[in-house]
Parts: C-alpha cells; sequence; structure tokens
C-alpha cells in the first residue's frame, strides 16, 4: 500500500515532522506563552502524559516509513526535556533520517550544545526579537536579558551546529530594532524575520500588528528601499522562508504566512507532546497517536492509521485567514507551546 508517494488531498508530500517534547517554557513570550495566563499557577502536563523517548522513536520510525527525511524538535522550550541528547541519539540511528534540528529560545545551549552535537543534533532555530534589553525583557515577558541568548548562540556554534535565528516581527514593539539585530548577527547565522501569526489563543494577534515582510526588507536597507537585497531561489521545495542576499552577501529569510502564504507546498506534520498529531500549525483539533500506542497498536496499524491522516489532508489556513479572522472570530487553535512553530 505504502510503496507509491504519500501526498495529501492537495498533492503534498509528507517530508517534515515536528515533534514536541514538553508544553513547559522557562520564557512567557507575548505571542506564544504569555504570562497572564501561562501564569505560576498555570497546571502543565504531568510527566505521565509526556510521549515517553520509546513512543516518540516509535512514532518517528512510523513517519520515516511513509517519507519523513527531516525532524525537528519543539516544545514548548525542548530543552527543558530532561535527558534530551539520549532523544537525539535515538532519533540520529533511525534510517532515512538526513537532518534533525531543534527549536529553542537558546537559554540553556551553554550547558547543552556540546552534547547535543555529540548525540547526533545537525541544527538549532533560536529564538531572539530584539537586542534592546527592555524591548526583549518585555517580549519574553520575564526581563530576560538578550545578552543570555547570545551566549547560548555562542555556545551553539562552538559546539559545530547549525544555527538560524528566528524573530518575530510586531508592529509597534521591535520592528525600530531589526536592523540592528540583523547587522549585529548576520556573520554568525542566517537570520529569519517572521510575521506575527494568529497561532493558538491567547496572543492578542490583530492585523494591525503585522509588519508584512516586504516592510521588513525596506527595514533592514541602509536607505530604507529594501533594494539592497535580492530574492534568491529556494533549497528545497517546501521552504518557509523566502530567501534574499545583500549586495555583500549575506542571506536572509522572511516568513510571510499572513502576506504571503506558502500553504500550497506544506510537507509539515506535528505530532504535540502528548502524542496528537495536527496537520497544520492553525489546527483546531488532531489525531491521538498515544492512546492506540499504549493499547498495543504494532507497526502497520500506526501507520495506516498515520497514512490516513494524511491521505484526508487539505488543511491551507493562512491562505483562507481572511474570511476565517472576519467571519469566525472565536475559533480555537491549538497552543503553539503543544507543537511549537
Amino acid at each position: 500500500m505504502f510503496g507509491a508517494m504519500l501526498v495529501d488531498q492537495l498533492g503534498r508530500p509528507l517530508r517534515d515532522l515536528r515533534i514536541s517534547v514538553t508544553d513547559r517554557c522557562n520564557l512567557r513570550c507575548t505571542y506564544c506563552m504569555p504570562a497572564g495566563i501561562f501564569g505560576p499557577d498555570y497546571a502543565f502536563l504531568p510527566r505521565a502524559e509526556l510521549l515517553s523517548f520509546e513512543e516518540i522513536e516509535r512514532l518517528a520510525r512510523t513517519f520515516v516509513s511513509l517519507g519523513v527525511q527531516k525532524l525537528r524538535i519543539t516544545g514548548g522550550e525542548p530543552t527543558l526535556r530532561r535527558d534530551l541528547p539520549e532523544l537525539i541519539s535515538r532519533l540520529a540511528k533511525i534510517d532515512g533520517v538526513q537532518d534533525i534540528a531543534l527549536t529553542t529560545n537558546g537559554l540553556l545551549l551553554p550547558r547543552l550544545s556540546a552534547e547535543l552535537r555529540a548525540a547526533g543534533l545537525d541544527r538549532v532555530t533560536v529564538s531572539i526579537d530584539s537586542l534592546d534589553p527592555e524591548v526583549f525583557g518585555r517580549m519574553n515577558g520575564l526581563g530576560t536579558h538578550p545578552q543570555k541568548v547570545l551566549d547560548g548562540i555562542e555556545a551553539a556554534l562552538t559546539a559545530g551546529l547549525g544555527v538560524k535565528i528566528n524573530t518575530v516581527v510586531q508592529r509597534g514593539v521591535n520592528e525600530d530594532g531589526l536592523r540592528n539585530l540583523w547587522l549585529a548577527l548576520r556573520d554568525k547565522a542566517v537570520l529569519r524575520f517572521i510575521e506575527f501569526m494568529d497561532v493558538g489563543n491567547h496572543n492578542g494577534w490583530n492585523l494591525d500588528s503585522v509588519v508584512p515582510s516586504r516592510e521588513v526588507l525596506a527595514r533592514l536597507s541602509a536607505d530604507g528601499s529594501g533594494a539592497e537585497f535580492a530574492p534568491v531561489s529556494p533549497n528545497y521545495a517546501g521552504e518557509v522562508a523566502a530567501r534574499h542576499v545583500s549586495a555583500d552577501g549575506h542571506e536572509i529569510g522572511l516568513i510571510s504566512s499572513v502576506s504571503a502564504p506558502f500553504c500550497g507546498d506544506c510537507s509539515r506534520a506535528r505530532i504535540s507532546a502528548v502524542g496528537v498529531l495536527y496537520t497544520c500549525l492553525f489546527a483546531g483539533s488532531g489525531t491521538d497517536l498515544r492512546a492506540p500506542l499504549r493499547a498495543g497498536a504494532d507497526d502497520g496499524a500506526m501507520r495506516e492509521l498515520v497514512a490516513g491522516v494524511w491521505s484526508a489532508r487539505h488543511d491551507r489556513y493562512s491562505e483562507e485567514r481572511g474570511e476565517i479572522t472576519r467571519g469566525q472570530r472565536e475559533r480555537q487553535k491549538v497552543e503553539m507551546s503543544h507543537i511549537g512553530g
């Protein structure tokens, strides 16, 4: 049954799997886990509800057998998961996995980078939204200084990990500091600037808060025109960031989910920390994979289940956002802290 390439209803193959390993985080970023909602009394998931490393490995093998080539570990903040290098080591041994990456806020990378690299991790994507301590402290919700993230970036580079940097851009919050951020870090890593998205239900998203990528490009330019950047071809089909290169050869990425949706070639599936499969970042519901795993389903049954979900997939939320946000403002979506970015 699985000899042919598995595709969804829009002809999109399954190539990328993002696996959340925890719903906890050591920051309270306003666009993900605002402190007013995720406060000291917030009930995070008990350990027994999280997928074990054995269960994650088994699900990863299932997805790889159906075409997945890249794995990304997410959270919450994945470095908070105890013994994370052990999981990376397990995943690195799966035949067919071409790349293992980690999305992180970078705070624990000084302690973990070398061990994660030795275990088989290839890359990290580190989030930092401003170099201004006041702005960054406000955005991360806890007053954490950007130097702590910069130290994590340096540790990752020293360990030999590939590094990309993600910056979420919000109108009236951090757009004035984008060029300073880029100039400071462009020689260390590729920076990717992300339009503020309506992920989850509590981040106060509205269209007025979105800084379109074309404006970001202009703000990064010395003359404010954006003309010093030229578009370049994607590295691979389904790449989420539109690549541009400056006149002096520095690359940036623009992730334009709001102004220029890229649903048409999305090849990503996501598994939450409790084993729910989501076929879209903006999904309202998913498919429980943990229950059949723990009930004793064999590998064939799990493959049938995942293949059935993917082959029925027709998500294209970002392309539909206009009419959805006007007509269904109360639409509930899974929280980013449950499935990462």
